[in-house]
């Protein structure tokens, strides 16, 4: 396990310089590592160099660490829903975090709301839209036996028809083209308006996001076993369950305000890492945040290069990866997702 870690730490590391120094003004990997430390040390550089320093400084390197962040945080947050409610479709949007976070984007972009917040008005629209979804999923979907997993699905799909069917109102009433991109950025995700202002919330969130889920590893490896089976061995499923979905909701929420909704890296790279380290948490939630950040990085470097110098939305490289790898893994023999 600690050879996979280091190597798949060294691979993150070679993926992150050579994507910083990629794009529509290719930077050599010696130069991009030339303009890093210089950034970092408060070294010099020269007057020819300004620009090239700014695109690696200001505009790449933010990008490309808030992909790594993304892509570990919708991993391991992936891995904890699917043994939340026992769905190995689950994803972290199954309970309609993208939708409401979608239409809080929207709502603030077309109504000029959160104006005294500045650049960060719509992520945090997006933000309070994906708490709103997640405080009425957990009312509407709790009953006398706390939160079954059938019970959440179901609700949390529910709401995300009902918050996409308001974000598809106010664009109706209010086409312009702002607020129809606003739609589009927020399906699709994308690391676009990536600044270092944003890296902080999201870095902290991550972080403990990835150390907690960790922590209730062995918890997680029995809720997948079924209520009844957790209960019989000491697990606690009403409280566990609750805490679970708190942490993942407001994990979700401040990654989608920031990204928008990248789908398919929290349903499949679970799978994928099961695959390899088979079904024990502590070895899924070790590898998963790196494995998510690897695929990020290179998913949003193709995402900016492909048809350069427009820019594909995010969700669709990933989406034309993910299907193809979940048929595979379905067709797969051998493969169990909780014990079934």
């Amino acid at each position: 396990m600690a050879l996979i870690v280091v190597l798949l730490a060294g691979v993150l590391a070679v993926s992150v310089l050579l994507a910083i120094g990629l794009g529509a003004a290719a930077v050599p990997p010696g130069e991009t590592l030339r303009f890093l430390w210089a950034a970092v040390t408060g070294g010099s550089i020269t007057a020819e160099e300004v620009t090239a320093y700014q695109i690696i400084w200001q505009v790449r390197t933010p990008r490309v660490l808030l992909a790594v962040l993304v892509g570990a945080g919708l991993s391991v947050v992936g891995v904890a829903i699917q043994a939340m409610v026992r769905n190995a479709l689950a994803d972290p949007y199954v309970l309609g975090v993208s939708s409401g976070a979608s239409a809080g984007a929207v709502l603030v972009s077309v109504t000029g709301a959160l104006t005294a917040l500045g650049i960060y008005a719509v992520s945090a629209g997006a933000f309070l839209g994906a708490l709103l979804v997640s405080a009425l999923v957990y009312l509407a979907s709790r009953g006398a036996g706390g939160l079954t997993p059938l019970r959440l699905v179901l609700t949390g799909v529910a709401m995300a028809f009902g918050f996409q069917a308001v974000m598809s109102l106010i664009v109706y009433f209010v086409p312009d083209g702002e607020s129809t991109s606003t739609v589009l950025f927020w399906s699709m995700g994308g690391f676009g308006a990536a600044t270092w202002g944003a890296l902080p919330v999201v870095a902290v969130v991550t972080l403990v996001t990835v150390v907690a889920l960790r922590r209730f590893a062995r918890s997680l490896d029995v809720l997948a076993l079924g209520d009844e089976t957790s209960v019989s061995l000491g697990v606690d499923t009403v409280r566990f369950r609750r805490g679970l979905f708190v942490l993942t909701s407001l994990a979700t929420g401040a990654m989608v305000a920031v990204s928008g909704a990248i789908g398919f890296v929290g349903l499949v790279m679970p799978h994928l890492v099961r695959l390899w380290t088979g079904a024990a948490h502590v070895r899924v939630l070790t590898i998963a945040p790196l494995a998510g950040a690897i695929f990020m990085v290179w998913a949003d470097l193709v995402a900016r290069t492909l048809v350069a110098p427009r820019e594909l939305p995010l969700g669709v490289i990933t989406a034309l990866v993910g299907v193809p790898v979940f048929v595979v893994l379905l067709r797969r023999r051998g493969y169990l997702f909780g014990g079934r």
